[in-house]
């Protein structure tokens, strides 16, 4: 297994830490850890590409441990009101539209590209910001102005929609093509 899959299979394997931890109220400990994981994204990305390790596993293998991370410390910061619902409702939901659209392209064998576009490099750096910020708000009390925090919100709901957005005109193009039933 190459190094990059290796930093992604124990990013999977560090958000049920993670979310006990948050859980357990060890949250210094949760807000590093979650650090950690969302900064070994960028250094997985850059080994594979920068040195040609990237693999068809580390295809799929990155973006799962990105979904399964983030979904996760959204849902747990939602439940325990540290983040809007509204937020964790557009996060989750275009992420589960992005593993819908991606399970039906292959149940329709069309085989999508799952390599995402900019935007959505973007949605996840600032939604990785978000909660890291809200965890070190957690753990060692508010730090910043009164309007960050809602304007940290507007960024990750811009960059959501829009993500979002992008796999959806991506699949209609690909779909355009498809016979009608019946």
């Amino acid at each position: 297994m190459s190094l990059p899959n290796l930093i992604s299979l124990a990013r999977l394997l560090a958000v049920p830490l993670v979310i006990w931890l948050v859980l357990k109220d060890q949250i210094e400990l949760a807000f590093w850890l979650f650090v950690i994981a969302g900064l070994s994204d960028a250094v997985d990305g850059f080994l594979a590409k920068k040195f040609k390790m990237a693999t068809r596993l580390g295809h799929y293998l990155d973006p799962l441990a990105d979904k399964v991370l983030l979904v996760s410390i959204y849902i747990v910061l939602g439940r325990i009101g540290e983040l809007p619902d509204w937020l964790v409702i557009l996060v989750v939901s275009r992420d589960l539209l992005i593993v819908g659209g991606v399970l039906l392209s292959y149940t329709l064998s069309h085989g999508f590209s799952t390599k995402p576009a900019a935007i959505s490099k973007i949605n996840t750096a600032f939604q990785i910001v978000l909660a890291a910020a809200v965890l070190g708000d957690m753990a060692w009390g508010p730090w910043w102005d009164t309007q960050v925090p809602s304007i940290m919100y507007v960024c990750v709901a811009i960059t959501t929609v829009a993500s979002g957005a992008n796999y959806l005109v991506q699949w209609a193009r690909g779909f355009s093509g498809e016979e009608r039933i019946g």
